[in-house]
């Protein structure tokens, strides 16, 4: 095991570079946080939150490749696939996240996660954070539950422009050649 640099020090011992990691990728934790900005945010109406439909998460986890690894749950992607063609499994699904919606509660089942780190490439040495990868295995329903909920949600904020106008990270449908054009556009009004 090599030496990993964290503030100016070196750690080797199994304990310290857990504590450098942990304090590394959740460097956020415990961070004072302004909610002032939410005092200038513009009233928006409250909307109705719609159940689920069944093409939403069909069309979701046709995304998913087959081939990847089974999660925490041990289920795959091309398992859940053939759960989802199942009428009584999707209805079922599709309840249980709708009254979990409704009561607002999320089943601690849904976060249960493993936290893997792994090496980038192609680095001469693996002595700073920066080298690794950390990755998130959730279990494969609360994933795909996850992916719908936010699917649904970017509609929804998108369609009741709840979104600005100039924001276009994080959001599909679009590229950077959007982003490209629209910067052009810009410079020439200016």
């Amino acid at each position: 095991m090599k030496a990993i640099k964290y503030n100016g020090r070196l750690y080797i011992e199994l304990d310290n570079l857990w504590q450098a990691l942990h304090q590394s990728f959740n460097s956020a934790h415990n961070h004072q946080v302004s909610t002032d900005i939410l005092d200038k945010i513009l009233f928006k109406p409250v909307s109705e939150w719609t159940p689920f439909l069944k093409e939403e998460f069909k069309s979701i986890i046709n995304k998913y490749n087959d081939l990847s690894a089974p999660r925490l749950d041990k289920f795959s992607w091309k398992l859940f696939k053939r759960f989802i063609n199942v009428k009584f499994c999707l209805n079922s699904i599709i309840n249980i996240i709708n009254v979990c919606i409704n009561l607002g509660h999320w089943s601690s089942h849904f976060k249960t996660l493993t936290s893997i780190i792994i090496l980038k490439l192609n680095k001469s040495l693996y002595d700073f954070f920066k080298f690794f990868w950390p990755i998130v295995l959730l279990n494969t329903l609360g994933k795909l539950i996850e992916k719908v909920i936010g699917e649904k949600m970017q509609f929804h904020t998108i369609s009741n422009n709840f979104v600005h106008p100039y924001q276009f990270k994080g959001l599909e449908q679009w590229s950077i050649s959007d982003v490209g054009t629209f910067l052009i556009y810009i410079i020439w009004l200016g």
